[in-house]
This record gives C-alpha cells, structure tokens and sequence, in this order.
C-alpha cells in the first residue's frame, strides 16, 4: 500500500509537469505596427540658372538671374561670367 501511494504520487508529479509544458505560454500581447509613414511629397523641380542642374525648389537659392544650386553659382552668375 506504501508502495502504490509513492507510485501515485511520482505519476502524479510527471503527469502536472507533461501538462504544463504542454500548455502554450501566456504571451504579452505584441505591440500594434507602426502606422505606416505618408509618402513624400512630390517637389517642383527647378534647374541652376547658371549651370543648369536640376534640383529641388527648396534646395535652390534665388539670386537676380534665376535660382541657383550653389552661392558660387549665383555669385558667378550675378557678376556676368559664363559657366
């Protein structure tokens, strides 16, 4: 009778711990996505009055003769040499 008690309960202890590790963890839940971010908006191109490359508006400097991509260029420009 000693016997099978010990026996029931050694059972006992391997049957709790099989259904323990059976059971899927409780798992915090996962933090929502990222709102996606907006898509950029288009800019207006303008070309270097002095060179003629092509950059965004608000990149380019305003000088008497146009926009420039540089000061080198406006200065350049603005004083009458050629490129």
């Amino acid at each position: 009778m000693k016997y099978l008690l010990i026996i029931l309960v050694i059972g006992l202890v391997f049957f709790m711990l099989g259904f323990k590790r059976s059971r899927p963890g409780v798992k915090p839940p996962a933090p929502p996505p990222a709102p996606p971010a907006p898509p950029a908006v288009p800019q207006h191109i303008v070309s270097c009055a002095h060179c003629g490359l092509h950059l965004p508006q608000s990149e380019a400097l305003p000088g008497l003769g146009g926009v420039f991509c540089s000061a080198a260029h406006r200065a350049a420009h603005e004083a009458g040499k050629a490129p």
